[in-house]
């Protein structure tokens, strides 16, 4: 089959590689109709996040079930599927306290409850490294999916692929920085970064009650795309002073609550960059300082965007003089899934808008240039193997 695989550090190609193969009688394998390219598959092609083998990519994707081991009882060959991107089994104590994302069985060979750098990772994700379980992911013709009857959901058949897509991964992690900050309604929420996460964290804090939803970001065409959509006030940090921007928004208070939906890979100056390489960090934590100093007293911070090391002078002494509230994390898809798979259906929300590239698998490495450099106002990119 036809697949995209990374090489090495900014080499992505649309390459032939085996079948795959039922391994365990509770597989499926997915003829893959549609997939994506996210944010955090960035982190890998740029080498961040180290992979040293070949490794078929990514882990937003949805399909047709081609085959189907014989344990498993949920799925049928020909049922429509998506499948969330965390690898969970469904019977270990995580899995078993709603915490999906720290499966003990999923990434047997790197899990641990340490949380290191390099080793003892949650549970597997597909296509994102071998850290994280080596599992192939599903910008693929085909893909196997580990502990069928867990994650993967039937999609009614009225549902587009591209209604649908995002319910596996961008979507349940914008909800998830809502959900941990438990709105009671009428809450400001500031939403740091205006890429595919961000913009799904603006639909879900006004889902979920906010009365104000302000979208900070240094592109202006990714402003444009946030304001057109999802009809939010938009801060650019490189005509305002944000945090100040945000209290005088708030009675000088600062936002009820504040999303990074960036990560460690923010824009950056030279400084910036000299200072991570002398104190060994990846990246920069620029925004979520920000977020620190924009919410208010008592107020919660959501982290969505990846961090992969230690950072030197973290504000533990601002965190802890405001009281803020911290929630991080992968996002806990199979808590949400269900619900939120109701709200497309009943056509509460709307998910696709903010697709602006479609394209064959077979120009996935176009399809990444453009993602990676923000050109052509790219916002998301989903691909079509078929």
């Amino acid at each position: 089959m036809k697949a995209a695989v990374f090489h090495k550090p900014g080499d992505i190609s649309y390459t032939t590689v085996a079948d795959p193969k039922i391994e365990l009688a509770t597989d499926i394998i997915l003829k893959v109709t549609s997939t994506a390219i996210c944010g955090s598959d960035l982190h890998i092609l740029s080498g961040a996040v180290p992979q040293t083998t070949d490794m078929v990519m990514g882990h937003e994707f949805m399909g047709i079930v081609e085959e189907v081991g014989a344990e498993v009882k949920n799925l049928k060959k020909g049922d429509r599927v998506i499948v969330p991107f965390p690898i969970a089994c469904g019977q270990c104590f995580f899995c078993n306290h709603a915490a999906s994302p720290s499966c003990e069985n999923s990434n047997y060979k790197h899990y641990g409850p340490n949380g290191d750098m390099m080793d003892q990772k949650g549970a597997a994700l597909f296509g994102y490294t071998d850290l994280y379980g080596g599992y192939s992911g599903g910008q693929a013709e085909y893909v196997r999916v580990p502990y069928a009857d867990v994650s993967p959901r039937i999609i009614p058949d009225h549902l587009t692929d591209e209604q649908a897509l995002f319910l596996t991964d961008i979507f349940p992690t914008g909800w998830s920085g809502i959900d941990w900050a438990q709105l009671k309604g009428g809450e400001v929420v500031a939403i740091f970064g205006s890429g595919p996460v961000g913009l799904m964290a603006q639909k879900a804090a006004w889902l979920n009650g906010a009365s104000r939803v302000i979208a900070i970001d240094p592109l202006n065409y990714r402003l444009e795309k946030a304001k057109a959509v999802n009809k939010v006030d938009i801060l650019n940090p490189h005509k305002v002073d944000v945090v100040e921007a945000i209290r005088e928004m708030t009675n000088g208070r600062g936002a009820d609550v504040c999303i990074d939906a960036v990560g460690f890979e923010p824009e950056r100056s030279f400084m910036d960059k000299v200072k991570a390489t002398i104190n060994f960090e990846k990246g920069s934590m620029k925004v979520l300082e920000m977020c620190f100093e924009a919410v208010r007293r008592s107020g919660t911070v959501s982290i969505l965007g990846v961090y992969g090391s230690p950072y030197d002078n973290f504000p533990l002494f601002r965190i802890f003089d405001k009281g803020i509230t911290i929630k991080q994390g992968q996002a806990p898809v199979l808590n949400y899934i269900d619900h939120l798979i109701s709200l497309v259906t009943e056509e509460k929300v709307v998910l696709d808008d903010i697709i602006t590239h479609s394209m064959p698998l077979s120009e996935v490495a176009q399809g990444y240039k453009l993602f990676d450099e923000k050109a052509d106002e790219c916002v998301k990119v989903v691909l079509k193997p078929w």
